[in-house]
């Protein structure tokens, strides 16, 4: 194999890349017009244009592909994942034109390509499959007759399906023959087939893959286990390896069944073979019952979990065996390091039903160098998240000695993670893998769902978040990294006033202004019961951690358009500093100043009004939060420096006031 062609685009085609570069491997970019500054092109040793921003017109186009490879002198072709992954007409294709694929053979996609052949191929190897029916016949006799064997409630699935597509659940005879032509309806639409299968509907499932590998050679292993059920709308937002809470002999078995269904069919190269475990129906052994769901015939954009836990590098292991040569490591070399836990970035709003977001990164910034940390990106800063693709902006994977430090890494990656232009579910994203639940290792399809409540943006403030956010105040460290945002934000300085100030404004909340007062050596802060006492410590890069009576508090501090975020978990408090009050040495100022950046929405006052102190002058609209800017002197007003619609940075003069004391 001298010149790989990847017949994908973003973040694994810059994947692919890596790999065949480390290994000496020349490679080829293909790319849409949309597409036409994407990294992946310039990374790759040349890039081609297949045609218009619609994949339809271009990345699904096997001859445009074909004579990309052609034109370049490629001698193989790597998929990716999506698209034409798993087309075993374009993998037929490929090797007819005397080229390298770097998948496996056509009869193995072939035989795993619909869901109810896969099944019967399974059952067949004696693989535990879901009861149900996958029968030719497509009558609403039949189909109502098996319906009936199996049990409600059941699940009516596209026997190409994908993704949730073509899928119904019915609970109720009444509601079949209306949900099965629904479902019929969807899955021509989608793929091309109406065909579908029955299948007994698991209540309370965990979504549980096995990685497989195989070679020509006869030989096959697996790589482990991995946890995908935190999903919502049957698409997978959280991964992890090993699958937690597992038996050693459950973890063994499914290995041991994977394995099995990957010789059944003659595999070759990288699979992941998917089980469901049925929660709420145990064996003698205490451990669930699991069946056969189905298998990708391809690399799994999660894997870079397995990659962490097993210490490999499994596009390396794809183009070996594509290249003839035995797997590089076999049953019984392979073990588990550590855990893993990947979370997928996506430009979408959660408060909006999480609706893809569209638009140009203006800013884009990743924890990256950090232990443990990973990032697979499919964009850079400038480039543009547009409405013809997956909108996945990165992977953000983290590996640690155990599940916990590893989620701990994760959830302190997604606080440092920047991104500006689009809406993105990154706090989200930090909230849930900080849930309790999910630390529990309580896990299950339904999880997002069920917890739905607890894992919006909470308005409160708790305790420690209120004395982290006073630690940052008064100060007592000045790393060089952050020295001009403490000096804004307000560090201690000798012959200041001994009160501080700082205003917290919680993401969805109403801010909260606090005043600190010392008390020996600790600090007063309005509304708590106990002095603070701790002290704050820089740990890398944005990164801080108290020591608040012996509890220990990690947080991140990042920039954001002007302002300052403390962020814990995916909680987002904006840091600001309001005027001093009457003890203090500039009390009674009538200069008002935004204290963050925001939008005017609306003013109430003109040079000349006459106001009184707590008079309404304006609406400043910041952090989706409307905050009214009352008048804190009377008098008279002498500048209106903003207008209605007026975007104003943090610190710009918004009213000056002179007062009647002057």
């Amino acid at each position: 194999m001298r010149k790989l062609l990847i017949a994908n685009r973003g973040e694994i085609a810059r994947r692919i890349i890596r790999t065949a570069h480390r290994m000496g491997i020349e490679t080829v970019a293909v790319y849409s017009e949309a597409d036409a500054d994407a990294p992946h092109v310039h990374e790759a040793g040349q890039a081609v244009l297949i045609g218009p921003a619609p994949a339809s017109e271009s990345y699904l186009l096997v001859d445009r592909l074909l004579d990309a490879a052609a034109r370049t002198n490629a001698d193989a072709v790597h998929p990716g994942y999506g698209f034409l992954s798993e087309n075993a007409k374009f993998a037929l294709a490929v090797r007819d034109a005397g080229l390298t694929f770097v998948g496996p053979p056509v009869k193995a996609i072939d035989a795993m390509g619909l869901k109810d052949t896969a099944k019967k191929l399974m059952k067949t190897a004696g693989v535990p499959v879901t009861p149900g029916y996958q029968g030719d016949d497509q009558s609403l006799a039949r189909l109502e007759a098996a319906s009936k064997a199996v049990g409600y409630p059941l699940l009516i699935k596209a026997v190409a399906g994908g993704g949730g597509k073509g899928m119904r659940r019915v609970d109720d005879p009444s509601e079949f023959a209306d949900a099965l032509v629904a479902a019929k309806r969807e899955g021509e639409k989608s793929f091309g087939n109406d065909g579908v299968m029955i299948e007994k509907l698991i209540l309370r499932p965990r979504h549980v893959e096995v990685q497989v590998f195989a070679d020509r050679h006869g030989n096959a292993v697996h790589l482990f286990e991995r946890d995908c059920s935190l999903q919502r709308r049957h698409q997978k937002v959280i991964e992890e390896a090993p699958a937690p809470g597992l038996s050693a002999s459950l973890r063994k078995a499914l290995g041991a069944a994977a394995v099995k269904a990957a010789t059944a069919i003659g595999y070759e190269g990288a699979g992941t073979i998917e089980f469901i475990l049925d929660c709420d129906d145990v064996d003698t052994t205490g451990d669930p019952k699991f069946y056969f769901m189905e298998m990708n015939t391809r690399l799994q954009v999660e894997h870079p979990v397995t990659e962490f836990i097993t210490g490999t590098d499994l596009v390396e292991w794809q183009i070996r065996v594509a290249r003839g040569e035995k797997l590089p490591m076999t049953q019984d070399q392979l073990r588990i390091e550590g855990h893993a836990v990947e979370a997928r970035l996506y430009a979408e709003d959660p408060e909006s039903g999480f609706l893809p977001s569209t638009g140009r990164l203006r800013q884009l910034v990743f924890p990256e160098g950090r232990p443990g940390v990973r990032i697979d990106s499919g964009v850079v800063e400038g480039g543009e998240i547009s409405i013809h693709y997956d909108p996945m902006i990165a992977k953000v994977i983290a590996h640690g000695a155990d599940r916990q430090s590893a989620i701990d890494r994760l959830v302190g990656a997604l606080d440092a993670t920047i991104v500006e232009g689009v809406r993105t579910n990154r706090a989200f994203l930090a909230r849930l893998v900080d849930h309790a639940a999910f630390r529990d290792g309580d896990v299950d399809t339904g999880f997002i769902a069920r917890h739905a409540e607890s894992l919006k943006p909470p308005t409160d403030i708790p305790d420690r978040v209120l004395a982290l956010a006073a630690l940052t105040r008064v100060g007592g460290y000045n790393p060089p990294s952050a020295q001009t945002m403490f000096e804004r934000a307000g560090a201690w300085r000798m012959n200041l006033p001994s009160r501080r100030h700082v205003d917290l404004f919680p993401e969805g909340g109403e801010k909260r202004a606090l005043s600190l007062t010392p008390e020996g050596a600790a600090y007063r802060i309005d509304g708590l019961d106990e002095p603070v006492t701790g002290a704050l410590f820089w740990t890398g890069p944005q990164s801080v951690e108290a020591d608040l009576g012996g509890e220990l508090v990690r947080a991140t501090i990042v920039e954001r358009d002007g302002s300052f975020e403390l962020r814990i978990g995916g909680r987002v408090f904006v840091i600001g500093t309001s005027a001093p009050d009457a003890e203090a040495a500039e009390g009674g100022s009538g200069r008002i100043t935004a204290p963050m950046p925001g939008r005017v929405l609306a003013v109430f006052v003109k040079p000349g009004d006459k106001v009184e102190a707590g008079a309404r002058l304006l609406v400043l609209e910041a952090m989706k939060m409307e905050n009214r800017m009352t008048a804190p002197v009377s008098g008279t007003v002498a500048k209106v420096g903003v207008a209605e619609g007026d975007q104003v940075a943090e610190g710009t003069l918004l009213v000056e006031i002179e007062s009647e004391d002057q």
